[in-house]
Order: C-alpha cells, then sequence, then structure tokens
C-alpha cells in the first residue's frame, strides 16, 4: 500500500505538470507559428487522460477482495497499461494526419523563442520519465510504465520539434516545412512505443505466465520448507501490483491429512512473507511420486 502510494502521488503531480506543460506548447505554438510545438502540446493532453486512467486503476487495484470480485480488483491495473498504451497509438496517428495536412500546405518559419520553450520541455519530461519509470519498476506496474514511457515520447516529440525548427531557422523560407516533417518523424517513435507496451499490458489481461524468474523463485522458496518432497505445478499470473498463484506440493503419503494441512500453510506462509509481491496463494498437496 506504501508503494502504492508513491505510484499515486508521482502520477498525480505528472497530471498538474502536464496540464500546464499542454498550455504553454499550445499557445507558444499557436502565437510562433510552430505545428510540431502544437502537435507537442496536443500530445501532452493525451498524457493528462492517461494519466488519470493511471492513477484510477491504480485506486481501484489496491481495493481488497469483496463478494463479487474474490480475486481482488488488480486487474484495473492492467486495463489502464492496455488503455495508455492505445492512448499512445491514438496520438500518434492523429498528430501524423494533423502534420502530413501542414507539410501540403503553405508555411511560414516558426518563431526562434519556440526553442527554448522545447528545451525547457525536454528537460521536464525527461525527469518525469525516468521518476514515473523507477516506482513502476519497483511496483513491477505496468501501467505506470507505459504511462513513463508517454512521457519519455513527449520529450521525443519536443527533440524533433527542436530540430525541425531549428532547420527552418537556419534554412529559411524553404526548409519551413522542416517542423512539420519533425512532428511526422516523432509520430513514428511514438506509435512504435505504444505498440511494444501494448503486449505486456495485454498479456497481463489475458492471464499469461509471471516471467521465468518469478517461477524459480517460487519454487525455490516452497521447495525449502520442511516437509515438502518436490513442486509438481506451478502456475503464476499477475494481477495489479501482485501475483495470484496455484501450487502442486507433494508431500510423503504416508503422513497424515493434517500434516499435509500443516505443510501447506507453511508453504503458503513463507512465500506470503517473502520479497515477492504475492497477493494470494493456493496450495494443492499431492502425495509424493504419485
Amino acid at each position: 500500500m506504501r508503494k502504492a502510494r508513491e505510484g499515486l502521488e508521482v502520477v498525480g503531480n505528472a497530471i498538474a505538470i502536464n496540464l500546464v506543460l499542454a498550455l504553454v506548447k499550445i499557445s507558444v505554438g499557436v502565437v510562433g507559428n510552430s505545428y510540431a510545438l502544437i502537435a507537442d502540446g496536443i500530445e501532452s493532453t493525451t498524457d493528462i487522460f492517461s494519466s488519470l486512467v493511471v492513477w484510477s486503476g491504480l485506486q481501484v487495484s489496491t481495493k481488497p477482495p469483496d463478494q463479487n470480485h474474490p480475486y481482488g480488483h488488480g486487474k484495473a491495473e492492467s486495463l489502464a497499461g492496455l488503455a495508455v498504451a492505445m492512448f499512445l497509438i491514438a496520438a500518434a496517428i492523429f498528430i501524423a494526419v494533423q502534420a502530413i495536412g501542414e507539410i501540403s500546405s503553405s508555411n511560414e518559419s516558426p518563431a526562434w523563442y519556440t526553442l527554448f520553450v522545447l528545451a525547457l520541455i525536454i528537460v521536464i519530461k525527461e525527469w518525469l520519465f525516468r521518476r514515473m519509470y523507477r516506482v513502476g519498476s519497483e511496483l513491477d506496474s505496468s501501467s505506470l510504465k507505459s504511462d513513463a514511457w508517454h512521457h519519455r515520447s513527449d520529450a521525443i516529440t519536443s527533440v524533433a520539434a527542436f530540430v525541425g525548427i531549428s532547420i527552418a531557422l537556419l534554412g529559411g523560407e524553404q526548409y519551413a516545412a522542416a517542423d512539420d516533417w519533425a512532428a511526422l518523424l516523432a509520430c513514428a517513435v511514438i506509435f512504435a512505443n505504444g505498440v511494444r507496451l501494448l503486449r505486456p499490458a495485454m498479456d497481463e489481461v489475458m492471464d499469461a505466465s509471471a516471467p521465468g524468474d518469478v517461477k524459480e523463485q517460487v519454487v525455490t522458496i516452497a521447495s525449502a520448507v520442511e516437509g515438502v518432497k518436490a513442486i509438481e505445478k506451478c502456475r503464476i499470473r499477475k494481477s495489479g501490483l501482485g501475483y495470484l498463484m496455484d501450487i502442486h506440493v507433494e508431500v510423503d503419503g504416508e503422513i497424515t491429512v493434517t500434516e499435509g494441512h500443516g505443510i501447506g500453510h507453511r508453504v503458503k506462509d513463507r512465500l506470503v512473507e517473502s520479497s515477492l509481491p504475492i497477493s494470494d496463494v493456493v496450495i494443492h498437496i499431492e502425495p509424493a511420486g504419485d
């Protein structure tokens, strides 16, 4: 819960910062005649919506299980990650269409002061990316990591806009469209990031197996419990910020049901108390050798 609160805090800060940046980008882009900067501002507005989705997903995912949701609400976090990845793809397509329209129309060179605005934005967005990705990695949160890449994509569009505006200013009127080409190039990067983030979020929604190293750690911990002869099956899936797992534990077939039940409880306690973010464990006891 403490880490979840940290995730909510970093998302809340990002929403406030993005709101200010979006207003600055669009305003300066309109006044300074830079479509790349306007496109960058539009992309920042999608950051606000995606961050709101992530914030909501994290809040819901930390709710305890109830009668209607016996496995908890963890999928809300995975669904938020899926939505953010789709936001990225949609934003890339929208900006690309607008940039192509601007390239084919008459162009004027952007104002020089747009470069100073972009330089500041690049620094802020890269800092946001690093902070959010660190928290997302600590929580193993697909939605936070997706939202972090949304900020990195914003930084990339700003870099592309900076390069495009510089070319337009240095090259003169015949290079005025470089600003729009820069926006189009940035769209390709944003689209690629959206597709890259879509798969892991989809895997979580579809209950794909947890990474192999997680399974190895679980088997090692469970096998070390006194009375455990072997681990016959181990199925693990991610739900929100934690893991749900079903484990088949082999024990001596001659012991009593009570003794086998006790071993199963010790395995579950050892796993829940480990450093792994485990939400729940279902233990199935089997006689060794069957």
